[in-house]
C-alpha cells in the first residue's frame, strides 16, 4: 500500500544525547496551496537543530509535510505551525525552520522561525580558521 500524508511525527532516542550538535535536513519539495487563490505555493524547507533527548524520524517527517499539500496557508502560518508541531514531538535544545518561498507576483519570500530551550545557552563556538596552517617545505 502506498504511503499517506500524515499530521504524525514519530521520535528516537537522540544517540548522543550528552553533547550538542546540529542536525541539518534539506526539505526541497514543500507544496502547500496559497489561502487566497488555491493556487500552490512551493518552497526550500531547512531544518536545522540540536537535539535533546528526541530526534525526529525521517520518514514520517516526510509524511508531514507533504501532508500540507492540499492546504491553504499563508507563508508565516505554515512555517510558524512545521515549527511549533516539530518543536512539540522532538523537545529540542534548539530549532530553526527556514522556508524559502518560489517568486509569486515577483516576490520571494523567506520566513526564519526559531525555538530555544528555556535555559539552554550554546558552547562558545570554535573558529578553526584562526589556526595556522603549516606549509611544507620541500
Amino acid at each position: 500500500m502506498p504511503s499517506q500524508p500524515s499530521k504524525i511525527l514519530e521520535t528516537f532516542p537522540n544517540p548522543a544525547p550528552q553533547r550538542d550538535y546540529r542536525i541539518r535536513m534539506e526539505i526541497p519539495e514543500f507544496t502547500c496551496l496559497c489561502p487566497k487563490t488555491g493556487q500552490p505555493d512551493f518552497a526550500v524547507l531547512t531544518l536545522d537543530y540540536l537535539p535533546d533527548q528526541l530526534c525526529v524520524e525521517l520518514k514520517s517527517l516526510k509524511l508531514y509535510i507533504w501532508s500540507f499539500r492540499d492546504e491553504g496557508h499563508f507563508h508565516e502560518d505554515v512555517t510558524n505551525r512545521i515549527l511549533a508541531d516539530l518543536v512539540q514531538a522532538v523537545k529540542p535544545r534548539f530549532m530553526r525552520l527556514t522556508a524559502r518561498f518560489h517568486v509569486r507576483g515577483g516576490i520571494f519570500t523567506h520566513v526564519v522561525a526559531e525555538q530555544r530551550k528555556k535555559g539552554w545557552r550554546p558552547a562558545p563556538a570554535v573558529a578553526l580558521d584562526d589556526f595556522p596552517v603549516q606549509s611544507s617545505t620541500r
